[in-house]
């Protein structure tokens, strides 16, 4: 007995290196897209470029949106593996190949290793979950902690019935909770919580669910959740109301943010992105399903699971794709059982939905990679090459959040917008973002944030300086004309101002002789 559970373990292990090379197959192929990947990588970039570990930065201001775990897995990967696009999306990579391991290893105990071979097949083909992977921002990060966690759970209530050992499993699925906190706050804990006390009472086995609150799983939870937000309050009076009632509670009640999307917006997602797959759903309608002695008990978690999540995310007006990444293991599980149905009455053509699955992945990577919207790399790779190290560089009129990870840079970036407008504060987008983090450490944003007013003074002062921008810029910032255009893309363009040209002093009105930057 032994020796069969090494072979186990070691197979385990050899199927999640599989999985996870299959995931990362691609993921060095396109570029940083924006504004997600630039933000939370450019956090990460800072993160570890200022040696700060704690404190998230937007352009070296604190930034509370999200909590750290993304960035500390980032950051260390950028650190060890240097300046990769394949670096960069670590953290969505491992949460995937973590969310469809725990997926796997919770069918193969209860079910049987085909159904969890099928499940994580069924998973790992679907390109929403692939390209999720490959995507680097928090939400396959917390899909994969809140996965993990329901399996956790899930697993210990099972053993708990049966008079087997679950405290470990228990410990474990609290310890994984408080990573999905750090991932990406409250939902790491509340969705679990909510999914398996729904599944457990639906079958009303309350004494099960009362076996699972834990006093040292409690302690475990907040050892690993609660320090991050103690310091960072300690550090910051107010973050502890930003964090949770303005980026949770108003961003999941309230109006006033992007992406309004209708109720069913989410089911429909869900139907198309799974499109070559549903029709091994339908074994799941059949009468007697969930009374299954067999497999009946999981099922109704995954139907559970699945709704719960896809109703939850569909409540607040603002939506986004990545939300509803922690329905798709579920989903996978279905349709696992559904073709292990089918496949018992002699039908096999479940390899054309997972051919058909694959093919779409790779074509929507490929579409990507030929041409990726906003993207400053190009650019970047010219500042990096001509670059002084001390020369500042200004941001106008856009994000190009991805800017500072390809050019390098040691310090952040002037952003140059007419930041006292205060119809800045009442849009969603990247300004307020930067106005928001401003507000934590205002001296630093006097000096990042610039007015278009202090722009000409700004650039007089230096010896050489940098800027990027859109390519109708130009208008804005006439005295560019007088600049160097050292690089450009079909949407934005760099250029070298040289202080020591008369005609750009001119034009922008210097008095004097420029001065080291």
């Amino acid at each position: 007995m032994s020796a069969m559970r090494r072979l186990d373990a070691r197979d385990t292990w050899r199927i999640a290196l599989l999985a996870l090379l299959w995931l990362a197959l691609l993921a060095w192929a396109r570029p940083l897209m924006l504004p997600d990947e630039g933000r939370y990588v450019g956090v990460a970039w800072w993160m570890q470029q200022s040696g700060d570990w704690t404190l998230p930065t937007l352009d070296g201001l604190p930034y509370f949106h999200k909590p750290p775990l993304f960035y500390w897995i980032t950051g260390l990967a950028l650190r060890l593996f240097g300046v990769r696009e394949w670096a960069a999306r670590a953290a969505s990579l491992l949460a995937a190949c973590g969310g469809g391991m725990a997926l796997f290893c919770l069918l193969r105990r209860w079910w049987g290793a085909r159904v969890a071979a099928l499940a994580l097949v069924a998973l790992l083909a679907q390109p929403f979950w692939y390209l999720g992977g490959q995507f680097a921002n928090l939400d396959m990060l917390v899909a994969g902690c809140i996965t993990a966690t329901i399996v956790l759970l899930a697993h210990a209530a099972l053993l708990a019935e049966r008079g087997m050992a679950h405290r470990r499993a228990l410990l474990a699925a609290y310890a994984m909770a408080a990573l999905g906190v750090l991932a990406k706050g409250l939902i790491g804990f509340v969705l679990p919580a909510l999914v398996i006390s729904l599944w457990l009472l639906a079958g009303r086995r309350w004494r099960t669910l009362l076996k699972l609150p834990s006093l040292p799983g409690s302690v475990v939870f907040v050892a690993i959740a609660a320090p991050w937000f103690i310091v960072m309050q300690m550090r910051f009076p107010g973050f502890l109301h930003y964090f949770f009632v303005v980026q949770h509670f108003q961003r999941f009640a309230a109006g006033g943010f992007n992406n309004v999307q209708p109720f069913w917006f989410y089911p429909v997602v869900l139907a198309l992105v799974t499109l070559p797959w549903l029709p091994w759903l339908r074994p799941q309608f059949e009468k007697g399903r969930l009374a299954d002695a067999t497999r009946g008990d999981l099922r109704l978690l995954c139907w559970v699971w699945l709704v719960v999540i896809v109703g939850f995310f569909s409540l607040p007006s603002s939506k986004l794709l990545g939300y509803i990444l922690p329905a798709v293991p579920p989903l996978a599980a279905l349709l696992a059982d559904g073709i292990d149905t089918w496949r018992g009455r002699g039908t096999r053509g479940w390899r054309w939905s997972a051919a058909l699955s694959v093919a779409l992945a790779m074509l929507a990577v490929a579409v990507l990679a030929r041409h990726t919207p906003h993207s400053s790399k190009p650019l970047a790779r010219v500042l990096h090459a001509q670059r002084h190290a001390d020369a500042p560089v200004y941001v106008l009129d856009e994000d190009f959040f991805d800017l500072p990870f390809y050019a390098r840079l040691a310090r952040p970036v002037v952003y140059v917008q007419p930041w006292d407008n205060p119809d800045l504060r009442h849009h969603d987008n990247w300004r307020k973002e930067l106005l928001d983090a401003g507000g934590f450490a205002p001296t630093r944003a006097s000096q990042l944030l610039l007015p278009p007013s202090r722009f000409p003074a700004a650039l007089c002062a230096q010896s050489e300086a940098w800027a990027v921008g859109p390519q109708g810029v130009l208008a804005g910032y006439p005295f560019l004309a007088s600049a160097t255009r050292a690089a450009s893309t079909r949407e934005a363009a760099l250029w070298r101002l040289d202080m020591h040209q008369p005609q750009l002093r001119r034009a922008l009105g210097c008095r004097g002789t420029p001065t080291a930057g």
